[in-house]
């Protein structure tokens, strides 16, 4: 039943004739490189952030019995 009414509004949108399409302030290029440049742009602010987990030295995670949900297996770190 969908398929017979897209059918026949494909049909119908067919037999209308020309349209006629709506202007561009520009050449279809532009629209092209500009949505690409765009994308580069935040790319390399993206890959910007890929050494923020380099800034300083990994450090062990300090056991505290007083957090609210205590790591239960600590292997003894701590106190």
């Amino acid at each position: 039943m969908l398929l017979q009414q897209i059918a026949t509004s494909v049909a119908a949108a067919g037999e209308s004739g020309h349209e006629e399409l709506a202007p561009l302030w520009a050449e279809p290029w532009v629209f092209g490189v500009s949505m690409f440049s765009i994308l580069l742009v935040l790319m390399f602010i993206t890959w910007s952030y890929t050494n923020l987990g380099n800034r300083h030295a990994a450090t062990d995670e300090h056991a505290d019995p007083h957090r609210q949900h205590p790591n239960k297996h600590d292997r003894g770190q701590g106190h």
